[in-house]
């Protein structure tokens, strides 16, 4: 099994608050920076793609 390339979210600030992403064999792979090897909740594209059409739309609407 190969390494993830994470990335970190583009709204993260500095510190250790931030949420990683990676894709892993048509899965989608998140972690926090704070521990990048513990917990890793993984979740299909398109419930991932759900997900962020619901927050943007909350966003959107103040």
């Amino acid at each position: 099994m190969s390494a993830l390339a994470w990335q970190k979210s583009s709204y993260c600030a500095q510190g250790n608050s931030c949420v990683h992403i990676a894709a892993d064999h048509g899965s989608v792979a998140l972690t926090e920076s704070s521990d990048p090897a513990g917990a890793i909740l993984r979740t299909s594209p398109s419930a991932w793609a759900a997900l962020i059409r619901t927050v943007k739309q909350a966003h959107d609407r103040g």
